[in-house]
């Protein structure tokens, strides 16, 4: 392709609502264009790199036996109130009306729809197992679209459902699908790590992240340092580095703590460790009070604490709430004496603790010698912090480590919660019905491309791993006054083009000085200049990812350059 000839604008200025890197150099290398809040258009370049994303994915699913399929992107109203998730997937669900007054969705995920279809077609065990996929447009209403094609509105997704006779093989079809998304991801040339997960709205018994490892990722995992297990933070369950030591009770005391609300605060007027104090939120859970109580140092796990109770929606309580319920204004609530919560849910964090300091239930108060089962009885104690830097690994006891990463895939073991809300079945060998058993598996398609980025960047722009580069190589006469660079730029070109080498020609008349910036910004893997060595039949070739340069002869340019690209490919794939 001919620089000339394509929509390919750099621009110099990084744009003001871009805040992550991979959104800063998809817009300054000509790759995206905003038309609103989470939606671009996709440019050339940027349209290059989704296609051959695709393709790897295509070829590996379909390497696995996948099957994929096309299935509308607007769906019925009564699909998603067959499983309930109309009312219970949230704001994020685009709805919209059609010219009847009937309702609809456009899918940010296709569970329904794909069982739908199924329950239609398959009516006996010899129909099974099947894995249907496809590659799609998918919408989610995001409250704050950002980080460009990151968290858009409108987005590229592969998504896959399995569905298999039993347990046994939907484990087989998951553990399949799981090494499928290994090559993948090897494939795009990425550095990630397969996590626990929660499963969020797609539901099911359990789930795996898979995340490209990045310093500006906005996902945090915690890693074992010496053992595989990982898990992303809102799942993780890391255990006490310094569990509480045993005391002897003592009585329970209010204290004046004037102008003192952060934990830190309260614990350095009172001169205490924050692990002594207790912090007590109150959270509104589908319109119901219920007080969590935490280690002053550890931090609640919204996503646990909804799973756990199994609500819609929840929320921090309001300040009115709090004042009614405690008496107190925000800052200085404690877990005794509460009005209207039933429910106390204690971290285990504070599992054996004594003589705790918590808020006092009135203004400008603290108490000290807070005690549970004594001052106050929980209902329940169970695993509800975010875990931290240096907790104990839950299956070998070595420090965890915390890491942050970009979610570009996720696997899922759904068992029987769509098949069964939709009635999915088949006959078994003995005539009997049985369910369907499920998984799902989806990989951000356009997501790859920015994390991609994201690991792959300097100060001068992005880094391609070749497997998923817009172009292998960028060609730059550079020569003006010399037509013989610019010939033999020409005659390369179409060489390279006819021996299956992916090409761009920067035909433009533009000085060397920004040819070699464009260059290095859209991030093209091999640089070929043609300039002051052309009169010695010599071209320089320098790799985008090392800075190596060589002088080749030009009679060996092509063999040398294909000889470059399966090298790369090589190193890409692992």
């Amino acid at each position: 392709m001919r620089w000339n000839q394509t929509l390919l604008e750099t621009l110099k200025e990084i744009p003001a609502e871009a805040e992550v890197v991979s959104h800063q150099l998809m817009v300054r290398a000509g790759l995206i264009r905003k038309v609103a809040a989470g939606l671009y258009n996709y440019l050339p370049l940027g349209w290059r790199t989704l296609r051959k994303i695709e393709n790897i994915v295509r070829e590996e699913m379909d390497a696995a036996g996948a099957v994929e399929v096309q299935l509308p992107i607007l769906s019925p109203a009564e699909l998603w109130q067959e499983t309930g998730r109309w009312e219970k997937y949230g704001a994020e669900l685009f709805r919209v009306r059609d010219r009847h007054e009937r309702d609809f969705a456009l899918g940010p995920t296709h569970e329904e729809v794909i069982t739908d279809l199924v329950r239609k077609i398959v009516r006996s065990y010899r129909q099974l197992p099947v894995n249907l996929y496809q590659i799609h447009t998918k919408f989610r209403d995001e409250i704050r679209p950002r980080f460009g094609v990151m968290r858009a509105r409108e987005f590229i997704m592969k998504d896959a459902y399995s569905f298999d006779r039993d347990e046994a093989g939907a484990e087989a079809s998951y553990a399949k699908m799981s090494q499928t998304y290994h090559r993948i991801f090897k494939r795009c040339g990425l550095r990630f790590k397969a996590v626990e997960a929660d499963p969020g709205a797609i539901g099911g018994s359990f789930s795996s992240e898979f995340m490209v490892l990045a310093a500006t990722g906005e996902e945090v995992i915690a890693s074992c340092t010496q053992c595989k297990y990982a898990a992303n933070v809102e799942k993780a369950q890391g255990r006490l580095a310094d569990p509480p030591k045993a005391e002897k009770p003592v009585p329970r005391q209010l204290v004046d703590t004037q102008g003192k609300h952060t934990v830190e605060e309260v614990a350095a007027f009172l001169k205490v460790p924050t692990t002594r104090l207790a912090k007590t939120l109150l959270y509104d859970a589908d319109g119901e009070l219920v007080a969590v109580v935490i280690r002053g140092d550890r931090e609640v796990n919204e996503i646990k604490l909804k799973n756990h109770l199994d609500v819609n929606a929840l929320t921090l309580a309001t300040p009115e709430q709090i004042q009614g319920a405690t008496g107190a204004p925000v800052g200085f609530a404690g877990p005794f004496n509460m009005k209207g919560v039933e429910k106390i849910l204690m971290d285990d964090s504070l599992e054996g603790a004594v003589n705790l300091v918590s808020g006092g239930n009135r203004a400008d108060t603290h108490a000290t010698g807070v005690n549970p089962d004594r001052d106050f009885k929980p209902t329940q104690v169970l695993d509800l912090s975010l875990a931290q830097a240096g907790d104990h690994c839950p299956q070998c006891g070595a420090p965890l480590e915390i890491e942050r990463g970009i979610e570009v895939g996720h696997v899922f073991k759904l068992g029987t919660k769509y098949s069964q809300a939709m009635r999915a079945t088949f006959l078994d060998e003995a005539g009997q019905e049985q369910f369907c058993v499920m998984g799902c598996y989806g990989i951000g398609v356009s997501r790859i491309a920015a994390a991609a980025i994201e690991q792959n960047h300097d100060e001068h722009g992005i880094i391609w791993p070749l497997p998923i580069a817009p172009y292998q190589a960028v060609l730059l006469p550079v020569a003006p006054k010399d037509p013989q660079a610019g010939a033999m730029a020409e005659t390369v070109y179409q060489e390279l083009r006819a021996a299956g080498v992916e090409v761009l020609l920067d035909d433009r008349d533009e000085r060397a000085g920004i040819k070699f910036k464009d260059a290095d910004l859209i991030g093209i893997p091999l640089r070929l200049t043609f300039g002051k060595h052309a009169a010695e039949n010599l071209i320089e070739v320098k790799r985008r990812d090392t800075g190596a340069v060589e002088l080749v002869p030009r009679p060996d340019i092509v063999v040398r350059i294909q000889t470059l690209c399966r090298e790369m490919l090589d190193v890409a794939s692992g």
